[in-house]
């Protein structure tokens, strides 16, 4: 998964500052990203404090962890049927 350029702070940042009242077109020139990455902020993160942020990213990733477990134990099971089965 690609990583952001931006910290979870900074995209705070800009997004407190469009709160503020700056233009999104200036805070998008300003920072040099696209507006469409600022939308995308606001729509994932828009309300949200900093440990609301990292709280989510810990969420996700244990999220992660899960699913790949998951699958890992579904695949050693079909092998452990797959194996009864030809007995």
């Amino acid at each position: 998964m690609k990583t952001s350029r931006y910290s979870d702070a900074q995209i705070l940042s800009i997004l407190r500052q469009a709160d503020g009242g700056v233009p999104v077109a200036e805070l998008c020139r300003e920072h040099g990203m696209s507006s469409a990455s600022f939308y995308k902020w606001r729509a994932k993160f828009g309300g949200m404090d900093a440990s609301m942020i990292s709280q989510m990213k810990s969420i996700e990733e244990e999220n992660r962890r899960l699913k790949k477990m998951f699958a890992e134990l579904s695949m050693q099971n079909e092998l452990l049927k797959e194996a009864l089965g030809k007995k």
